[in-house]
């Protein structure tokens, strides 16, 4: 077995293995590591046949975020995994801080490389249609369908969540779904707004963000009203509240995983850890595990 830079011409064998571990992405998503300044990635393989992959993105010189971790259920347990994990940190090692969103059973394989939990998150997933229902209370905003001439404010108002900028990433969600796109708009402005992208199983809702979480349930509700079949969404647990009106709104949790990190992340030189996302308690759901 040896290893080598991923190409563009190894995203179907990406995509394989993908359907076997029964993931939602599809090509967009393998080609956003492999056509973004600064991303990249990595494959195992043996005789001509790929049996692993690991990406990574660098967010501004914020955090790199590594993705895409997958290894042929036939050939587990055999050492890829930890290879690949060798060669994407070796790319990485510039970089001060790498983050992921980590599965119960790829835990261990960061954990051994000296990745921490920062918070808990969990996938669920609803039927939508008109019949969606609307929040119990709802809040003064005004939801509508993104513009694209409001872009620049949302990307603005994104990095103060996320911790860094990813406009081109939201920009290409905004093109791939503009019928999962909203904004929230109140007396003081932008209030929130809802991306998503299409997946293999069923589309991806994210990010959300809203400056509290009327404004969120008024953003998801309303988008979901008028789309129709199942649609996930990653939130994080920790905002109980939220998660407890998505269940009450027919939300069935399908996973849990990990916000993980290794190395220290700041938001200036010299600041030591903080958490990036300034304003993370405007954070109800995360753009999924492949983009944190």
């Amino acid at each position: 077995m040896s290893l080598r830079p991923m190409r563009l011409q190894d995203i179907p064998a990406g995509l394989h293995l993908c359907r076997l571990s029964g993931w939602n992405q599809v090509e967009e998503d393998w080609r956003a590591f492999l056509e973004t300044p600064g991303g990249g990635g990595w494959v195992a393989e043996e005789a001509g046949a790929v049996l692993g992959t690991v990406t990574f993105l660098r967010y501004d010189a914020a955090f790199a975020w590594l993705a895409m971790m997958l290894v042929d259920p036939a050939c587990r347990r055999s050492g890829i995994g930890t290879q690949l994990m060798d060669a994407a940190l070796e790319s990485l090692a510039g970089d001060a801080c790498v983050r992921l969103d980590a599965s119960r059973d790829g835990e261990p394989l960061y954990r051994r490389f000296g990745f921490v939990t920062e918070f808990e998150l969990e996938r669920a997933s609803v039927v939508a249609g008109p019949e969606f229902p609307p929040p119990l209370q709802a809040s003064d905003a005004a939801v509508r369908p993104m513009q694209e001439d409001e872009l620049p404010e949302v990307f603005s108002w994104d990095r103060t969540v996320f911790g860094a900028g990813r406009e081109a990433l939201l920009a290409s969600f905004h093109r791939r779904a503009p019928q999962l796109a909203w904004t929230a708009w109140d007396g003081g402005g932008l209030a929130g707004y809802t991306f998503g992208r299409p997946g293999h199983l069923y589309p991806q809702l994210g990010p959300v963000s809203a400056t509290n979480e009327a404004v969120a349930r008024d953003l998801v509700a309303t988008c979901l009203s008028g789309q129709t079949g199942r649609i996930a969404v990653d939130v994080p647990v920790g905002k109980r509240g939220w998660v407890e009106w998505l269940r009450a709104a027919g939300f069935c949790t399908e996973r849990p995983f990990l916000r993980m990190r290794r190395g220290r992340c700041t938001s200036r030189p010299g600041a030591g850890y903080i958490r990036p996302g300034l304003s993370p308690e405007r954070e109800f759901a995360i753009a999924g595990p492949e983009f944190g």
